[in-house]
């Protein structure tokens, strides 16, 4: 504690923060204004994820590869991410959230000049293999990072903030390759500086990756950070800047209290000291990462065009359906920003299990009742309609509350000591999981068809149902070091 009172009386500490301290309930237009910037990672995870979908064609024509333009370089981004989120675990105790955001920054650049530039396939699923780690170090530091600063009060919306940026991410992306498309006429014609229109779809990238790796050098580094390493004079200051002087000694106070300063973070700590036994909020973590995505929120997205031609969409009208899409999930994290904080993280994720359910059962009735054309064509019949609306409500229920409120809880449920780690292990199994659902799709659909493949969807559906009202804690309104998962 001596530490603490030096610093909160150090003369040159005080006139540094004069200006901030004289508000005592915080600066929430400076929490804002660093979550916003913090969150331009997820917008460019989304952009990152997008992008691909309109280079197709330029990718065959220069490389030659088939599985290059329909397979390994949709892959090859999410293997990257679990790498990325693995990575991230080891290092962020040791170099920082803030510094972690920077690195991930650095490799997006390289990645988005790197993927347009090269005239080999191998440059490319490197480049684009690099961008997937750099993705997979935002999907786990920025909702460590706003956790971290932002008041409890406002801690869930501000978490969700990034999911809300990857979805405008994932619908920029698709306007960007639109409008170079139109200028171009195809992606493989030449646009500017004699290059093919495709490499412009992967160049655009650059302009917000260099906008957040400048924003980053104006964000201060995480209290909780500072002071886990013993840098307590420097978490007062930014605890002032974020929270004001009298907020900040008290959420010092108890930092000074409830950390555990024998020793930095490690894998050993994931152990229960008692049993040896790995701690059960890990293996819940586990559940609620891998649950988020074998609901087949990814197989909507990436495949869900089937429906909309089933109805009589063709296959130009891809902007259209991304579009609407997209809007349908804005729609539903907007939503999340509302109420988060007000009615809580469970009541939001109940609703949105039982919601995706009725819609994911919906679905399977009507695929139960398709039939398939000579051609191999889907025919809904008269159920056509009634597969699309449902999966469109299931995106907005899922876009409601396994979207951006899983990554809330995943990075309140661990304690300080382990909260890198843990978020890097579970976020990992995320990754792996979205890769394992993404590749294993047109496999089950050729050979237990989808009738039965979106029946699975539904059960793990009906099963998050079950793990939410028997084992999620309700953490709306706590500080981090209060809230108990042991």
């Amino acid at each position: 504690m001596s530490q603490f009172k030096s610093s909160h009386g150090h003369p040159r500490s005080q006139s540094v923060t004069k200006p901030l301290s004289t508000n005592h309930h915080g600066n929430l237009r400076f929490v804002i204004f660093v979550s916003l910037i913090a969150s331009l990672g997820g917008f460019l995870f989304g952009f990152d994820t997008g992008v691909i979908n309109g280079t197709f064609d330029g990718l065959y024509s220069v490389f030659g590869a088939d599985h290059i333009a329909s397979g390994f370089n949709v892959t090859a981004i999410l293997l990257g991410g679990a790498v990325g989120a693995l990575f991230s675990g080891a290092l962020v105790d040791r170099l920082g959230r803030r510094s972690m955001l920077i690195i991930a920054a650095n490799f997006l650049v390289i990645s988005a000049w790197g993927a347009g530039i090269t005239d080999s396939s191998i440059g490319f699923i490197l480049y684009r293999m690099l961008g997937g780690i750099a993705i997979g170090v935002v999907s786990i530091m920025t909702p460590i990072y706003i956790a971290e600063i932002a008041p409890s009060r406002h801690r869930g919306a501000l978490i969700s903030l990034q999911y809300m940026a990857m979805l405008l991410g994932l619908l920029s992306a698709s306007l960007s390759n639109d409008i170079l498309l139109n200028l171009a006429g195809k992606s493989t014609e030449l646009l500017w500086l004699d290059a093919e229109a495709w490499r412009w779809m992967f160049w655009i990238e650059l302009f917000p990756a260099f906008l957040f790796l400048f924003m980053l050098f104006f964000i201060p580094e995480s209290p909780r950070f500072l002071a886990a390493i013993g840098n307590r004079r420097a978490a007062h200051t930014v605890l002032i800047r974020l929270h004001g002087q009298k907020k900040a000694a008290s959420v010092l106070a108890r930092l000074n209290l409830t950390l555990p300063f024998s020793h930095k973070p490690r894998v050993a700590d994931l152990r229960q000291s008692e049993t040896g036994k790995i701690n059960k909020v890990l293996w819940l973590a586990i559940g609620l990462a891998a649950l988020q995505q074998l609901m087949g929120i990814n197989v909507i997205y990436y495949y869900g065009a089937v429906l909309w031609q089933g109805v009589g969409f063709s296959g130009s009208d891809t902007l259209f359906i991304n579009i609407v899409t997209g809007m349908i999930s804005i729609v539903g994290c907007f939503l999340t920003l509302l109420f988060i904080d007000k009615g809580g993280r469970k009541p939001l994720l109940i609703i949105g299990s039982i919601g995706m359910t009725l819609t994911l059962g919906l679905i399977v009735y009507a695929f139960a009742n398709a039939e398939f054309g000579l051609n191999g064509e889907l025919n809904l019949g008269a159920y056509d309609w009634l597969a699309l609306i449902s999966a469109n409500i299931y995106v907005f229920f899922f876009s409601l509350s396994w979207g951006p409120v899983i990554w809330i809880l995943l990075v309140e449920m661990f304690p300080q000591l382990i909260r890198g780690l843990g978020l890097a292990i579970s976020g990992c199994i995320l990754w792996l999981v979205n890769f394992m659902m993404i590749r294993s799709f047109p496999f089950l659909l050729t050979k237990v068809g989808l009738a039965t493949t979106y029946s699975l969807y539904c059960g793990f559906a009906l099963l998050s149902v079950i793990l939410v009202v028997r084992y999620i804690n309700e953490t709306k309104g706590q500080t981090l070091e209060d809230i108990n998962y042991y």
